[in-house]
Formats: structure tokens, sequence, C-alpha cells
């Protein structure tokens, strides 16, 4: 779909230092087929004049929506000409998703496979009128548009579950000066899809192994009853010290329905500190085992 597999612009990239959070991000609308599109759009909308580029007050990757005369409080995003500009930028990138989809869908057609879409959780600045970074991404979304429906019902057309990311962030947790606001997010996102009858999944954004944001996925899991969760990530940090533990604890409370059972502290007793096809596995081989035990011993 887009970087990190994502239904999205490319206009944060952190590479070589490009983008740094918080930063707004810049709008991707400036190679020939998308000045050719943009035109076309000025064009078809009376206003010759608005297919002479991109906005030129929109900043750039690290600013803040406040320096910006594009993204702040009453800025060109809430003007004709922004909300011709985001309409159309939006737009295409949802025609982009779509057309992904159409191709999926004639390779794995009838073959019984579920298609999901990655969706970016982008947060930073959600608390201000604009959403500068969301819109800067392509989600049209803005204290007084929802940008996560027209996504949802493209989904909705295709069959696709709304995979989304940032299940495990707070708000509490977040810098106050980048405005962010996961929850709220979330919470919208699960809004749309819900009314879209579009199925949700998730997944975490960042590489967490403690309980707070294992707890914070599934009171989420809980509320939407998400068709899938991507975990991120597994790797030697994983197993080390007690994020093993915690993992399994997590990965049993999201089989239970977001439910977290106590696991005990150590596992010297053999206890339930193990996924628990380990346990189907064991009586597999139990009588397997005294088979081969009495074998032996007739052989002798």
């Amino acid at each position: 779909m887009g970087p990190c597999g994502e239904l999205r612009y490319p206009s944060y990239p952190e590479a070589n230092g490009t983008w740094r959070f918080p930063g707004i991000g810049e709008f991707q609308c400036y190679d020939k087929y998308m000045r050719a599109s943009l035109e076309a759009a000025a064009m078809a909308a009376g206003h010759e004049e608005w297919g002479r580029g991109g906005p030129h007050d929109a900043g750039e990757y690290k600013q803040m929506p406040d320096e910006t005369g594009f993204f702040r409080h009453d800025g060109t995003w809430s003007t004709e000409y922004g909300r011709f500009f985001l309409e159309w930028y939006s737009g295409m990138l949802l025609e982009h998703g779509d057309r992904v989809l159409a191709a999926a869908e004639a390779v794995f057609g009838g073959t019984g496979a579920t298609l999901s879409a990655k969706v970016a959780g982008i947060h930073w600045h959600y608390g201000t009128r604009s959403h500068a970074a969301e819109l800067t991404a392509g989600y049209y979304n803005t204290r007084h548009r929802d940008g996560y429906a027209p996504i949802a019902r493209m989904l909705a057309k295709r069959g696709a579950v709304l995979n989304f990311t940032c299940m495990e962030m707070k708000d509490e947790q977040q810098p106050q000066h980048a405005n962010c606001s996961p929850e709220q997010l979330v919470r919208q996102v699960k809004a749309a899809a819900s009314a879209a009858g579009v199925e949700l999944a998730g997944e975490n954004a960042l590489e967490r192994y403690d309980e707070a944001a294992f707890s914070q996925v599934m009171s989420t899991a809980r509320g939407a009853g998400l068709a899938a969760f991507t975990y991120l990530r597994m790797n030697k940090t994983l197993f080390d010290g007690d994020n093993w533990r915690q993992f399994v604890s997590f990965v049993r409370g999201m089989a239970d329905g977001g439910t977290r059972p106590a696991l005990p502290r150590c596992d010297t007793g053999h206890s339930d500190l193990y996924v628990g096809f380990l346990d189907a596995a064991k009586e597999r081989k139990a009588p397997e085992a005294e088979g081969a035990a009495t074998a032996t011993a007739v052989a002798l």
C-alpha cells in the first residue's frame, strides 16, 4: 500500500534525519503525474490557478503546525482552496488503495485468504484543529471531518480487514507539546470500521514488552473485538528477563477475549509459562514414549 506496507504517502521519512517526531511532514504531490492530476482536478473545479502546484505555505518536515500558514488554527486548510486540495490529495490515496486491493483480489480471490490493509496510527497533532501530520500522510481527518470513514468504506467494498497501529499507546505517555492522542484516534478508527461493517485488526507501533502496553492492547481488544493482532516483535529482547512471562500472559489474555489471568512469577514447578499447544504436544508424545519403552524391554 505504501511505506511500511501502510496506506499512506511517504510524508515523514526518517532516513538521514529528513523528518523528526513530532514534525508535520510534507505533502507528496510534486512528481509529474501528481502535478498533472492536480492540474486536471483544478480545471474541472473551475480554478485553473489551484493546479499550479501544492500549497506554498505548508512548511517543512520538522516544523510544527503553528509555524505554517496552512496548518495553523485557522489556516489555509480550512479555506475553499484547502478543502479542494485535501479532497484531491486524499482521494488519490484512496484510488491507489483500491487499485492495490483490486489486484490482490484478482490473485487471492477464491482461495479462502483474507485480505487486510494497514493504516498508519498518526497520533501526533491529533489534538489540534488541522491534524497536520495526518493531512500530509493523505488522511483528510480534521476537527470537523472524519478522514477514516472513506478509508473504511473503501476496504468494505473489497472485503478487506482494516489493520490499525498504535494499539498499545496511551495519551498520558506522550509528550504534551506534540498534542498526541493515540487513544482517541483508535476510538475514531474503531467507530469508522464499525459503521462501514469492516473487521478491525491491530498491531503495536513500537516495540513494547511491558505489562502496561499489553494491558492497553487487551483493553482495546475487549471493546473492538479485534479480528487479529500482529505483535512487534519477536527477537532476543522478548526472551529477556520478565518479558517472556508478560508476553505469555498477554497471548493467553487475548485468546480469552481480552482478560488477563495472573501467571506465577517463576516456572520452577513446570507451571503454565509455556504456550498452550505444548501441553497437547506433550500429551501426544506420552503414549508414544510408553510404547517405545515397552518395545525396548521386550527386545532385551
